[in-house]
């Protein structure tokens, strides 16, 4: 599937569950996106859960929002942090706003709850944020995949060849 001449944008801190950050984006490469990496700094080398480094490109608050067709945010436990910048916020929120494909994983969802993008929405995650989904307005469902318009969501690891070909689908119809 060829998705050259698409941009996407992927969000990292620390602590990033490192399958949920680096299966997408490979794939995503693979299928022609551009993607490129936001880091609370640029050029900054940060660690996943399991010790696997990512480098981010710029910093948060160097990404436009319009110039890219979706958002990658991973779990783990970077969700965490990632929820107490105003910049990650307001990139989900302008980027939920023109509709661009906005994909979450396990944790992830942590960032859409703090951006308060959920409301009406039908979504999955982990299951140990349920409960923070569910008060920000999402339907919870224990399912692998949720695509429900532009939010793609996922639980965790074992559900990512789900997701991505999802992630994919709803990118390519875009």
């Amino acid at each position: 599937m060829d998705l050259t001449g698409k941009r996407a944008l992927s969000l990292i801190h620390y602590d990033y569950e490192d399958l949920e950050f680096w299966y997408p984006k490979l794939r995503l490469e693979e299928a022609g996106v551009n993607v490129e990496v936001a880091g609370e700094k640029a050029t900054t080398t940060y660690t996943g859960k399991h010790g696997v480094p990512a480098m981010s490109e710029i910093d948060f608050g160097s990404a436009d929002p319009a110039t890219y067709d979706a958002l990658l945010i991973p779990g783990g436990w970077a969700p965490d942090k990632l929820r107490r910048f105003e910049e990650v916020l307001s990139i989900v929120k302008t980027m939920n706003d023109q509709g661009k494909i906005i994909g979450i994983i396990c944790h992830a969802g942590w960032v859409l709850v703090s951006a308060g993008v959920l409301e009406g929405k039908r979504a999955t995650s982990t299951p140990a944020i349920k409960d923070d989904m569910m008060n920000a307005g999402a339907t919870w469902v224990n399912e692998p995949v949720v695509v429900d318009g532009n939010l793609v969501s996922s639980r965790r690891p074992p559900d990512l060849p789900g997701y991505m070909q999802a992630l994919i689908g709803e990118l390519k119809k875009h």
